[in-house]
C-alpha cells in the first residue's frame, strides 16, 4: 500500500468519519448468493472525478481494501473483475456474491479542496431458498385419539418456518407445538377444526417457499343426534304420508339405523319415509348414528308419532225399539275409529248428568233411570278425535198410555134416533178401542160407537176400553144412556143461552120501539098544529098523515123460555160457557099479539140465570 493510500486512512480514522454520516445507506443491505449489490452515495456527483476514492471491507476485525481510486486504480485480487466504481459519486457495484462477501463496507471520499467524505454499511449475503418439503407421520387422524408430527425441511441460510392450515396461519397453543426452531409442528390430540390441507412456508430475507399441502382427515362424531318428523303434528291421520330425518354431525357420515319402541327396524340412511302409514305404526322413533372410523355412535331422543283412524260410522243403539214410560232406557253411541270425546246433546242443548240420566263406559251409555214423556226429542251424539268429528241424532218417542179415556156423546137419546158415542184417550203410539156392554158383550172396535134407530132396549152402560199394544196397559171408561119413548130437545145448554140473549135483544128493540111511538104521539096531542112531515120514518104513513090508529098493530116479537129440563128430565139452570159457543135458531111467527096478551107477558117475573151443566135444555121462542 502507498503512503498516500495509508496516510488517508489514518486521517479518515482520526476524524471518526463524522463528516459522511448519511453517506451510505442503512445496512445491513441484503443480496444473494451468485447476485450483485450496489452501495450507493449521496454525494452529489461532480463534473471531474474525485482525487481519491476508497472502499474497504471488514470482516472479522480484518480490514480488507477494496478498491482505491486516485490517478490509477488498485484493487484487491478477490475483487478483481466483480466491482465497478463510479468516480463522481464514489458509488460501487458488488457482482458475483458469496457468502464471504458478507461484513461492514465502509468509503472514504477526498474532494478536490481536501474535505473527505465518508460512510458505513453492512452487507449480508445470503442462499435462496429452495425445495421446501413436508413430511407427516399419519394423515387419518380420529378426534382425540391420535397425535400428529409435520416436518418441513429446506434448503437456503437463515431461514424461518411458517405453518398453515388451509390459509390461516398456525401459532403455539394448548394443542400445537412448534420445536426444531420451528421446523415441526405437532398437534396433539388432533380435533375436528386440524382437519384440511397443511403447508409450511420456509423464507429468508431475499426469498420465500412453500411445501407441497398435506391433507390431514380428522373423522369425529357422531355428535348429539336429533330427530326430525315431518308434519309436525301432534296426531297423524292414518293414512298420511310422514318423513322422519336424522341428524348428527359427524366425520364420515353417519351411518343411520331406525327404531320403533326399541325394536330394531332394519331400515337404513339419514330418512325414514312411511307412505300410507297405518295406527299400528304408532309409536316412539328413534334414530342411531354410528361413525365407523371412529368406532362411536349415539342415539337421538324418541319422537312420538301418534296415527289416528278418522271417525267414521257412528251410530245410535237404543236399548229397546219402543221406549216405555215408567222404565229404563239406555242409549249407546258406537263410532269406528279413534274416539277420544263423546258429547250427548237434546234439542241442540248439552245434557249434563243428573238423578235422572247417567253416562257411563267414557260416555258411551247414555242411561234414563226411567224414562217419561217428557224425554220425547232428538238426541245428539257427537264423537271426536283432533282429526275429525262425526255427529249423528235419534229421536225418541216415548211410549205412554192410555191415560184419560173420555167418551163424548148423549146420555139421553129418543127413539129412533141415532146414537154416536166417541172415545179418545192420550197415547203414544194410538189407542185401539173396543165398546163393549157392562156384562162384556162386544159390540164395535173403533174410537167412534154409532148405532142407528135406537130403541128402549139400548139403554144402559156402555165401557170403552183403550188399549196400547206397546205399553200392554188397557183402561176402560163408561157411559150410561137412556133412551126415551118422547122426543128430547136436542138444544144444549149452550143453545138455550144463545136464545136467552137474542130474546133480550127482541125485547130491548122492542120496548126501545114502543117508547118512541108513545112520545110521538104525546107530542101529537100536545101540537096538533105541528107539521107531521118532521115526525120520525118510523111511524108508517105520508106527509101530514095521522098514524095514530097504526100504532095498535105495530108488530112485537117476543121469546119465552123455560122450563128447562136436562136429559135425566130434571131441571137445570143455565150459565154462559166460556170455553166454547153454541148457536139457538130463533124462529119468528109474524103478526102483532093482542093488547091482553102483551100486557099479561110484560108483567111475568124476570127470568133467572140458570145452570146447564153440560145437559141439554129445551126452550121455546116465540112469535105473535
Amino acid at each position: 500500500m502507498d503512503t498516500l493510500t495509508v496516510l488517508c486512512i489514518v486521517s479518515v480514522a482520526l476524524t471518526g468519519l463524522t463528516a459522511g454520516s448519511g453517506v451510505l445507506p442503512n445496512g445491513p443491505l441484503m443480496a444473494a448468493v451468485g447476485g450483485s449489490v450496489r452501495f450507493n452515495t449521496t454525494v452529489t456527483p461532480t463534473a471531474q472525478p474525485f482525487p481519491v476514492v476508497t472502499w474497504t471491507l471488514i470482516k472479522e476485525s480484518e480490514e480488507i481494501p477494496i478498491i482505491t481510486a486516485r490517478t490509477k486504480n488498485i484493487t484487491d485480487s478477490r475483487f478483481e473483475g466483480r466491482i465497478t466504481l463510479f468516480i463522481q459519486t464514489g458509488s460501487l457495484e458488488l457482482t458475483q456474491l458469496a457468502l464471504n462477501d458478507s461484513g461492514e463496507y465502509r468509503v472514504l471520499i477526498i474532494t478536490d479542496d481536501d474535505k473527505q467524505i465518508s460512510g458505513t454499511t453492512s452487507l449480508q449475503t445470503l442462499v435462496p431458498v429452495s425445495n421446501a418439503t413436508l413430511k407427516v407421520n399419519s394423515t387419518e387422524l380420529v378426534e382425540f385419539n391420535s397425535t400428529v408430527r409435520l416436518s418441513c425441511s429446506s434448503f437456503g441460510s437463515f431461514i424461518n418456518f411458517q405453518w398453515l392450515n388451509g390459509s390461516a396461519v398456525i401459532s403455539a397453543g394448548d394443542t400445537v407445538q412448534l420445536t426444531d426452531d420451528g421446523a415441526t409442528l405437532t398437534l396433539t390430540p388432533v380435533t375436528r377444526y386440524d382437519h384440511g390441507l397443511f403447508k409450511c412456508r420456509v423464507s429468508n430475507a431475499i426469498s420465500e417457499v412453500t411445501s407441497e399441502p398435506v391433507h390431514l382427515s380428522v373423522s369425529f362424531g357422531p355428535d348429539d343426534t336429533y330427530l326430525q318428523v315431518s308434519p309436525l303434528e301432534e296426531y297423524i291421520a292414518e293414512g298420511s304420508n310422514i318423513n322422519l330425518s336424522c341428524f348428527s354431525a359427524s366425520r364420515p357420515s353417519a351411518i343411520y339405523t331406525w327404531f320403533l319402541d326399541g325394536k330394531d327396524l332394519s331400515k337404513f340412511g339419514s330418512n325414514l319415509l312411511l307412505m300410507n302409514i297405518q295406527q299400528s305404526q304408532s309409536g316412539n322413533y328413534s334414530c342411531l348414528a354410528f361413525n365407523g372410523n371412529t368406532m362411536r355412535h349415539k342415539i337421538s331422543q324418541p319422537s312420538s308419532v301418534n296415527v289416528l283412524k278418522r271417525i267414521s260410522n257412528t251410530s245410535i243403539t237404543p236399548s229397546t225399539t219402543h221406549p216405555t214410560e215408567g222404565r229404563m232406557l239406555n242409549l249407546t253411541c258406537d263410532a269406528a275409529g279413534s274416539v277420544f270425546f263423546r258429547e250427548w246433546t237434546k234439542n241442540g242443548l248439552v245434557l249434563v248428568p243428573d238423578d235422572h240420566i247417567t253416562l257411563h263406559d267414557k260416555d258411551a251409555v247414555l242411561s234414563f233411570h226411567t224414562v217419561n214423556r217428557s224425554d220425547s226429542a232428538p238426541y245428539s251424539c257427537r264423537v271426536s278425535n283432533p282429526i275429525n268429528t262425526e255427529e249423528i241424532t235419534y229421536n225418541i218417542l216415548v211410549n205412554y198410555g192410555p191415560d184419560s179415556v173420555q167418551i163424548m156423546g148423549p146420555s139421553q137419546i129418543n127413539v129412533k134416533q141415532t146414537l154416536t158415542l166417541t172415545c179418545s184417550a192420550e197415547s203414544v203410539p194410538f189407542a185401539t178401542f173396543t165398546w163393549t156392554s157392562l156384562n162384556h158383550t162386544k159390540l164395535y172396535n173403533s174410537s167412534t160407537f154409532v148405532k142407528s134407530n135406537i130403541n128402549s132396549s139400548d139403554s144402559g152402560s156402555y165401557v170403552c176400553s183403550a188399549s196400547n199394544n206397546i205399553t200392554g196397559k188397557t183402561i176402560s171408561a163408561v157411559h150410561i144412556l137412556t133412551v126415551l119413548d118422547e122426543p128430547v130437545s136436542p138444544c144444549s145448554g149452550g143453545c138455550i143461552a144463545g136464545i136467552v140473549v137474542a130474546c133480550f135483544v127482541v125485547f130491548g128493540a122492542a120496548c126501545g120501539g114502543g117508547y118512541y111511538i108513545y112520545h110521538n104521539r104525546k107530542q101529537l096531542k100536545n101540537h096538533p098544529g105541528e107539521n107531521t112531515s118532521t115526525r120520525s120514518d118510523f111511524a108508517a104513513g105520508g106527509k101530514g098523515q095521522d098514524n095514530t090508529a097504526e100504532i095498535k098493530n105495530q108488530e112485537m116479537n117476543y121469546a119465552q123460555l123455560g122450563p128447562f129440563y136436562s136429559k135425566d128430565s130434571g131441571k137445570v139452570q143455565l150459565k154462559v160457557q166460556d170455553n166454547h159457543t153454541e148457536y139457538a135458531e130463533v124462529r119468528v111467527r109474524n103478526g102483532p099479539p093482542s093488547y091482553e096478551d102483551h100486557v099479561q107477558r110484560m108483567t111475568r117475573q124476570a127470568p133467572q140465570p140458570l145452570e146447564a151443566n153440560g145437559a141439554q135444555v129445551s126452550g121455546q121462542v116465540h112469535s105473535n
